[in-house]
């Protein structure tokens, strides 16, 4: 069974991004020390694309590797 878009949000702000309110359907999470901004469309209760799986990993993997920088 595919994640959920809610569950996908958490795993945003569980890595640090925070939400940046808006207009539209779409939301968008940033993270205030990288600066790095993912976008997530869909409702809360839809399936999540691999695009958006693809997404969320290379942001979580670029605040991962500005931590560890010196």
């Amino acid at each position: 069974m595919p994640r959920k878009i809610r569950q996908l949000i958490k795993d945003l702000e569980r890595a640090g991004f925070e939400f940046a309110p808006g207009k539209g359907s779409h939301r968008k999470f940033y993270h205030p020390l990288t600066k790095q901004v993912v976008i997530v469309s869909g409702g809360l209760g839809d399936d999540v694309h691999r695009y958006q799986e693809r997404d969320l990993q290379r942001a979580v993997d670029a605040v991962k590797k500005h931590e560890e920088q010196p």
